[in-house]
């Protein structure tokens, strides 16, 4: 509960001082610290400001000054000695309360360890990769330490916080709304200079940080020198040396964030604000902006105003936006622009570069200052280098990127048939026992066509589903994805699309959904949307299982990885054909240039791969006893029971009879009704159309040539994204328009090559 909560004479122990620096520093100077009981004594005849006792003082606070403090109940009397609680005892009472949660944000650089640090705090198993928009929303876990329920809040990553870019946005809008008690600044210690660029920023948005220098590891082995107190002090903030491959300094930076939580920076060596200089010139006009921004107490309690001055001299548009509705507005704009003009005349420069290269010139120092020397040992970098040099080549780089893929797949199918077939004779064997100890009747069809049978269908690609997996894992937390990014870039810009838009799509391999979130990391709105629209091209891993079930099916072994691999190809060339149309021809608009870092490799743990590995397999174990289960059990229903009871045969139950009305749609690819229905029943999600066939071929026997074969897949390659696709393109775009778009032109466009392939096919 809040401090203004409490009525005339009602008493509460204070728990949290929120807001930002110069607010939170002053209602602490003045008494309000956490543990100290306060008294409400008197409210103004208007009910504002309200009069309260703490520590022997009498003091006033606004009402919206007293809603920045958190309160719990005053300690209560012991029910046997009749005496007040001790506040040790008052604080544990309510330790399970919101009040006792710290609330801490992970802020840093894309690929600097924020996700491990999250997992390993947290025990959640969030993604880790190795390019930039893995993480695309703002992930939440929680961590017991000291007595305290840490909320763990993982935002995207993000090179500053300026406002060009989604990510960018995002992460300042939480920062600023949802005002963390404690920031944990992630820093990549083998990049100082960059990474210390965000912590500049959040130095001077004037927040409560703890800095963690995260693969310290990799900086010491490479035999570089720092003086981290001497940096520490330098930069007002408390730094943790740490390496979250390991979980190295997890225990200090925790212990860290509590000291500066509880109130102790003034008696931290290290915690004081700093303030940044960047040339007497700005200077001037920062603090000429602040008289104005100081005087409106609302903006003051929400912003750190010498940080919305700076967002100012920048030319920000999101905080002019914040500025322009004050009545001083005009007056602050005015010395805005007058700072600016002062600043061109002395340097040259527009505001906004002089004061980027001031923030630098600031780390340089300080950096200089700390004793910070590269080691003279061999570049760590050196294998990074040797591997560029042949991955990324002109003429090695693509065939490469095609060769590892088809490597996959055939490792997928041949390591993956020995455990698939186990699981088939299981379920088999499950069939024939429910099968054999069962009565006729509605019961047994269920269990054994519906459930064993639809159920069974899927989950025997689970061994593929995880084989395919720990390859992509691999990939990606290698550092080998973001070369892909690197390698396609040129044939994506060619085409229409953003280099950065190649991030979203190979996430596409894995699930559509979350690719369509990470089209955020896209600065431009039309790249943004085009790559949404095109991304259902890509083969998610729900499409696999529809894949090996036919291909297995239909092609000799020697072929099935040939097969795969080809779907995979169609999907991205489709992808790229389409946004060239759609960029020419329906979403036109200026591009953004593209900037893609390339971390070093470096050698996934087995226990992480198999973290990953596993989760997904989870995921799909969880759809199989959810949506896949209740899917086959309808269609089974579907094609047991017709319009006269129980349907003496599948063509005259309901589903027959449904298949069989569709079935002149796809005279053109050469698909039977059962095809046709599983393609229907596919809409929800894709793993049913496997399940469905599963249920309506129980028998097992396929009457359909490999031709047929192909352009089903095909078809199950392009036509309709899932609705969970579809919600989140609605999400993405902001627009049903774009949504219902994507489901119609991708339905047509797989009717059109599904029909085409057939067709062409037909005649030799």
């Amino acid at each position: 509960m809040r401090l203004s909560d409490l009525k005339t004479g009602e008493h509460g122990v204070i728990v949290k001082v929120q807001g930002h620096g110069g607010f939170r520093k002053r209602i602490i100077e003045m008494g309000f610290i956490r543990g100290k009981e306060v008294e409400v004594l008197l409210n103004a005849p208007l009910q504002d400001p309200v009069k309260y006792k703490v520590m022997g003082y009498e003091v006033s606070l606004r009402r919206q000054e007293a809603d920045m403090i958190e309160v719990v109940p005053p300690p209560a009397k012991d029910n046997h000695s009749g005496q007040p609680k001790t506040m040790v005892e008052t604080f544990t009472l309510h330790s399970n309360e919101e009040s006792e949660v710290i609330n801490v944000a992970l802020v840093g650089n894309p690929n600097c360890g924020k996700t491990s640090l999250f997992n390993f705090a947290s025990g959640a198993h969030e993604r880790v990769g190795n390019y930039s928009g893995v993480t695309v929303d703002a992930k939440e876990g929680y961590a017991d330490f000291e007595g305290y329920r840490i909320k763990l809040v993982d935002l995207p990553g993000t090179y500053s916080l300026s406002a060009y870019s989604p990510e960018e946005l995002y992460v300042r809008k939480q920062l600023v709304e949802d005002t963390p008690d404690v920031i944990i600044n992630v820093i990549d210690s083998s990049n100082l200079e960059r990474n210390l660029y965000l912590t500049t920023q959040l130095m001077d948005m004037h927040l409560r940080v703890v800095v963690a220098l995260n693969m310290y590891d990799e900086l010491e082995q490479r035999g570089d020198h720092l003086n981290i107190d001497t940096l520490s002090t330098l930069l007002g903030m408390p730094m943790v040396p740490t390496s979250f491959k390991t979980g190295w300094g997890l225990d200090e930076l925790m212990h860290e964030v509590i000291h500066i939580f509880e109130n102790r920076e003034g008696h931290d060596q290290y915690y004081r604000h700093i303030h940044i200089s960047h040339g007497h010139e700005i200077e001037d006009g920062i603090s000429h902006i602040q008289q104005f921004l100081k005087g409106n107490d609302l903006l003051r309690l929400r912003y750190s105003t010498r940080w919305l001055a700076i967002k100012l001299l920048e030319n920000d548009k999101k905080v002019e936006e914040v500025i322009r509705v004050l009545p001083e507005a005009q007056q602050i704009i005015w010395a805005r622009d007058l700072a600016a003009h002062r600043v061109k005349e002395e340097t040259g420069d527009d505001t906004e570069t002089a004061i980027m290269d001031a923030k630098y010139g600031f780390i340089r120092g300080a950096l200089q200052e700390a004793g910070y020397e590269m080691g003279h040992k061999d570049d760590t970098y050196k294998v990074t280098h040797k591997l560029d040099a042949l991955i990324t080549s002109k003429w090695l780089g693509f065939p490469i990127f095609l060769l590892l893929l088809f490597l996959m797949f055939e490792v997928t199918f041949a390591l993956g048939q020995y455990p698939m077939d186990w699981i088939e004779m299981g379920v088999e064997w499950l069939g024939d026992f429910v099968g054999n100890h069962l009565a006729d009747g509605p019961l047994k069809a269920m269990l054994v066509d519906g459930c064993i049978g639809g159920v069974g269908a899927v989950i025997v690609f689970l061994p593929q589903i995880l084989i395919l997996y720990t390859f992509i894992s691999f990939m990606e937390d290698s550092g080998y994805m973001a070369r892909a990014a690197f390698i396609m870039d040129k044939l994506m810009h060619g085409m229409g699309l953003h280099g950065k838009s190649f991030i979203p799509l190979i996430m596409g391999f894995g699930c559509n959904v979350p690719a369509v979130m990470a089209t955020r990391t896209i600065e431009s709105r039309r790249s943004r949307l085009i790559t949404m629209l095109v991304l259902p091209m890509m083969s998610c891993s729900a499409r696999l299982p529809i894949y090996i079930m036919i291909t297995g099916a239909f092609f000799a072994v020697k072929y099935q990885g040939l097969v795969m691999i080809s779907l995979y190809v169609v999907g991205i060339i489709l992808s790229v054909v389409m946004a060239r149309v759609l960029s020419t021809w329906v979403i036109k608009g200026e591009d953004t240039p593209f900037v893609m870092e390339l971390p070093p490799y470096r050698f996934p743990t087995a226990k992480a791969i198999f973290r990953h590995t596993w989760e997904k397999g989870k995921q799909y174990l969880k759809k199989m006893g959810g949506i896949i289960l209740v899917a086959s059990i309808i269609v089974w229903a579907l094609g047991y029971f017709g319009t006269m009871g129980v349907a003496p045969s599948l063509e005259e139950s309901f589903i027959g009879m449904l298949g069989k009305l569709i079935e002149p749609l796809f005279y053109a690819q050469g698909f039977d009704w059962r095809l046709d229905i599983s393609l229907l029943a596919g809409v929800g999600a894709k793993e049913i159309v496997a399940s469905t066939i599963g249920v309506l071929y129980g028998d097992g026997v396929y009457n359909f040539t490999p031709l047929v074969a192909y352009s089903f897949l095909l078809f199950v390659l392009i036509y309709f994204p899932c609705i969970a696709t579809i919600v989140a393109i609605k999400h993405e775009s902001g627009s049903w328009k774009w949504a219902i778009f994507a489901a119609l032109y991708t339905t047509v466009l797989a009717w059109i090559v599904s029909a085409a392939v057939y067709q062409i096919g037909s005649l030799f």
